[in-house]
């Protein structure tokens, strides 16, 4: 199955959005503005995960040259997919991180994350009052646009629709022996700014990424160091849990997370936490504490 065109040179970056009079809709970002996508194929799709099912992105590309509907500042930024059926999560894949909590490289560590506990770009990042923790990780989103069961390595990327940015906010003093607890309070997570289709993307293994809080780049590495690279943790993935268009899968953390400097840095009211991945962009939320 073919998702997108190949023969073209400008980048297809994919939104899920909101307005203050509308139903939350998606469309096509560009730097003249964003093109609203549910307004004009709503009927057939009505979101960005159906028109992913319905392997329909070719019926997006002729609105590239319509006018923008809204600029930026005019829009809600809802996350990428707004109704994720699975947000299947990797922890310790990249050799710092693993360093930083003596983790052993035995398999990959998965994980869940709620839909509820996420957000979009430019919206606010909820911080547990209860907690003295909050933390930051940069990570590589990747979602599905084919599904499939027990997919090879071979042929797992070609089930990718695109990549975006995630930050997977972390409650690391509910961080006990398992996961869940830490990575599930309403809003603690984000992911966009939008959708970077792959073949912009040929190689995922190659990206850049990092995180900035106030400004200061904590976060430095590049996805090549990757434990278990994308087409592998979509095979390993796939083995017990079928994958559909719209799921997404987020890859893991760099090394130089808050919990592990010396002194320790954590998220607090105030703070602007930024994801930026080479080639899609760079993803921005501000920090609110709420009981």
């Amino acid at each position: 199955m073919v998702l997108f065109h190949k023969q073209r040179s400008f980048k297809l970056k994919l939104l899920s959005f909101a307005t203050d009079n509308q139903q939350p809709t998606y469309g096509l970002y560009s730097e003249r503005g964003i093109v609203d996508v549910g307004k004009r194929l709503g009927n057939r799709y009505p979101d960005l995960k159906t028109l992913l099912e319905s392997n329909a992105i070719s019926e997006v590309t002729p609105f590239l040259n319509d006018t923008p509907d809204f600029q930026e500042d005019e829009i809600i930024f809802l996350p990428v997919i707004a109704n994720p059926k699975k947000i299947l999560c990797v922890g310790m894949n990249y050799a710092d991180k693993c360093k930083e909590f003596s983790v052993a490289d035995i398999a990959p560590t998965l994980f869940v994350r709620f839909p509820d506990s996420q957000t979009g770009h430019d919206c606010q990042i909820l911080k547990p009052a209860c907690s003295n923790q909050f933390d930051y990780e940069c990570e590589l989103a990747v979602i599905i646009g084919k599904a499939g069961r027990a997919i090879s390595k071979e042929n797992a990327l070609a089930h990718v629709a695109g990549y975006s940015c995630y930050m997977d906010g972390s409650v690391r003093d509910w961080q006990y022996t398992w996961f869940t607890a830490a990575k599930n309070w309403p809003q603690t997570g984000a992911l966009g700014p939008w959708l970077v289709t792959t073949d912009e993307i040929p190689d995922p293994q190659q990206l850049n990424i990092g995180t900035y809080l106030n400004g200061l780049r904590l976060q430095n590495d590049s996805t090549r160091n990757m434990l278990y690279p994308v087409a592998t943790l979509i095979s390993y993935i796939s083995t017990f849990t079928p994958l559909s268009p719209g799921d997404v899968i987020i890859t893991g953390s760099p090394g130089g997370v808050g919990y592990k400097r010396k002194p320790q840095i954590f998220m607090k009211t105030g703070d602007v936490v930024e994801v930026e991945i080479e080639k899609i962009g760079r993803l921005r939320n501000r920090v609110v504490e709420v009981a």
